[in-house]
């Protein structure tokens, strides 16, 4: 009974598999591979590709994987194994889990840079998705001199085109302004220019 149950599960995991199988999959390093013997189930195990390509299987000793198909994987297992039974042994060897790079987080900060009558003028690192307003106040505020009626945001795209933004914080403080919502992008570079005499 329990070989039947062996060989519906093996049938079934290798279904599965089979998608990735059908498309010329060859085995990398960090892949798990599903080992089932039907035959002697204190065999059947996942085992981890390691970096060498190499895996371990008792009886069988290091095998070969990496580069190669399960296919070819489960004809060795079966011919290094078979001295260990009357018989040929049943050996099935299907995908577990795949070694599938990860794309690499964003950065959860960003480089903005602060220019003229600032509180802090120089690089700040805010969170990736801080507002201007919000910045305006993570930077120090500004200085007795700024000219806050005329604050620029020089946005620089990745085809080199820079582009300018001006916003006047005192409209945005009263609320008559707008632009306070805009979010801060990488290499950001906030200008806050001094009074002029009478202004």
């Amino acid at each position: 009974m329990k070989s039947i149950v062996a060989l519906l599960v093996s049938i079934i995991i290798g279904s599965i598999a089979l998608p990735v199988m059908a498309q010329g999959y060859r085995i990398q390093s960090g892949d798990t591979l599903r080992i089932e013997v039907l035959e002697d189930e204190s065999l059947n195990r996942e085992v981890l590709v390691r970096p060498d390509g190499r895996i371990n299987v008792p009886l069988a000793g290091s095998v070969r994987a990496g580069g190669r198909s399960v296919e070819e994987i489960s004809g060795d297992l079966a011919r290094l194994l078979a001295p260990n039974f009357a018989s040929q042994p049943n050996v099935f060897v299907s995908l577990g889990a795949l070694n599938v790079p990860r794309e690499p987080l964003p950065a959860r900060t960003i480089d903005v840079y602060v220019i003229g009558e600032a509180g802090s003028p120089g690089r700040h690192n805010p969170v990736r998705g801080t507002t201007i307003l919000q910045f305006f106040g993570e930077m120090g505020g500004f200085s007795r001199f700024a000219a806050t009626k005329r604050i620029m945001l020089r946005r620089t795209d990745k085809s080199g085109k820079e582009t300018v933004y001006q916003f006047n914080y005192d409209a945005m403080l009263d609320g008559t302004g707008t632009g306070g919502s805009t979010k801060l992008a990488d290499g950001d570079v906030i200008v806050i220019p001094q009074r002029r005499l009478f202004e």
